[in-house]
């Protein structure tokens, strides 16, 4: 290749500065040129169908040709560390759901912002993180239905072809989405800041969408005027800055405990059949042997000396293969960054200070992505902000929402607990609060426990008696 020519991309970035129209070869050569399976390894560790699952135990033929041993006992038996792994990062970031605040203290920001995303966001977040740990990124797209109903939906990363500004990465330029729409039919869109333009390739083929009756298509429709968002309306959440799967550095260990595991398995089972060691039995048909005994449960012996049947039979090395496997569990979870939920480490009621050197790994880990998510997010709020605007609900800046990650961090309660008793007095209540293991909102706790008092001071008698109303008779 020419060093001196354009990339595909460069190409395209030229026709989208200069407003020419879209060059299908183009657009076709980018789709050809993207290889969506650099996303997929991590999916297939998550559910289980590591490297072991396709292990084919081979023999040598009449030929010296290595081929399948249809009788080999094969156990592939794949750990699932991976998914523990990713697991653990998910529940330890999103366990709890995400709390937006607002710089300004802005109630009515807050309040519409709840109603417009709520709930729906609290069910994609952990699928954003999940994605993008096992993948490397994850992409979200926003958008306004046919009824003005501000919307979002999680773009498979596999299914996403962002295209950045040369000199700024962070900048979509546009971005190709495609999608197998059956098996005969792949749906291309190519997105820019203005518009989207619907493409299929049938038989080969990638040209128009005809059944979009309006192609290129706004972004959406604002009563009867066509509308764009002005941005490309993708959003990458990237796991971290190399944009790659949380598989890679623990592939290697987890496919040497598959593989350990499964050939311990294998002997074992192995070990139940003994083996038989026929001495002055030359030229004996070995299937006849086993006929007569299974059979007979006998054969018979000949005279001659030195003639007769010994057994047998595999031994397996346990303490080596116990210390190989402790050895391989302890460099998962250290080159994965996750915590080891054997008991015999965590222990009965660890202390607050071995509780953190526990989880001190997973943190490190999840705040990488949690950096990561919050650019991503704020990249979010100018679409939730630019909505309310054009459907007349007001107009907020998006930078001044905030947004915390309520980690779920195993803790020592009964020493937190201690701990606020300790501190009462010397920090605020409304602090006390905040960091008592059995509160979760602190405003709530406090209204809580004012009611309780109020109601409790109702019941108490006057202090003159039940009635201090009433004169006092001699």
């Amino acid at each position: 290749m020419d060093p001196f020519s354009k990339t595909h991309g460069e190409e395209l970035i030229e026709l989208i500065k200069t407003n020419a129209p879209t060059d299908v070869q183009l657009l076709r050569r980018l789709y050809d040129d993207f290889d969506p399976s650099i996303y997929s390894e991590g999916v297939e560790y998550y559910f289980n169908q590591s490297e072991i699952k396709r292990r084919i135990i081979k023999v040598p033929d009449d030929n010296g040709n290595m081929v399948a041993d249809p009788d080999a006992t094969n156990h592939r038996l794949a750990s699932g560390f991976h998914k523990l792994l990713v697991d653990q990062k998910t529940a330890y970031l999103s366990g709890e759901p995400m709390t937006f605040g607002s710089k300004s203290n802005d109630k009515k920001f807050l309040d519409l912002l709840y109603d417009l995303i709520g709930e729906d966001f609290e069910d994609t977040l952990p699928e954003l993180i999940k994605n993008a740990s096992n993948k490397g990124r994850e992409w979200l797209h926003p958008y306004i239905d046919e009824d003005g109903v501000f919307q979002f939906i999680i773009i498979p990363a596999e299914q996403f072809i962002p295209i950045y500004e040369p000199t700024k990465r962070k900048e979509l330029l546009g971005g190709i989405r495609f999608y197998e729409y059956s098996e005969s039919i792949i749906k291309l869109e190519w997105w820019t800041d203005t518009d989207v333009s619907y493409y299929e390739i049938v038989e080969g083929e990638l040209v128009p969408d005809a059944m979009e009756e309006v192609n290129p298509a706004p972004h959406y429709n604002n009563g009867n005027q066509s509308r764009s968002w002005g941005k490309v309306p993708f959003i990458e959440f990237a796991n971290n800055e190399e944009r790659v799967s949380d598989l890679l550095f623990v592939k290697d260990p987890i496919d040497a405990f598959d593989l350990l595991f499964s050939d311990i398995t294998n002997t074992l089972d192995d070990m139940q059949s003994l083996i038989y060691v026929l001495k002055g039995y030359e030229g004996t048909n070995l299937a006849e042997f086993l006929k007569q005994l299974k059979r007979y449960k006998a054969i018979p012996i000949d005279a001659a000396e030195g003639s007769g049947i010994d057994t047998l039979k595999a031994e397996v090395p346990v303490e080596a293969v116990k210390t190989q496997i402790e050895e391989l569990k302890q460099s998962i979870f250290a080159f994965g960054q996750g915590v080891n939920p054997n008991p015999d480490i965590i222990g009965d009621a660890p202390s607050g200070v071995a509780l953190q050197n526990l989880y001190s790994l997973l943190d490190m880990k999840s705040s990488i992505l949690e950096r990561k998510f919050t650019r991503a997010l704020r990249r979010f709020m100018w679409f939730v902000t630019e909505y309310l605007k054009i459907s007349g609900q007001g107009e907020f800046d998006y930078r001044d929402i905030t947004f915390s990650f309520n980690k779920m961090l195993l803790t020592n309660e009964l020493e937190i607990i201690q701990m606020a008793r300790d501190s009462v007095g010397i920090i605020s209540n409304a602090t006390i609060r905040e960091n008592h293991p059995w509160v979760k909102d602190q405003q709530t706790e406090k209204d809580r426990l004012e009611k309780e008092q109020a109601e409790f001071d109702a019941r108490l008698e006057p202090l003159g008696g039940e009635d201090e109303d009433e004169p006092i008779r001699d």
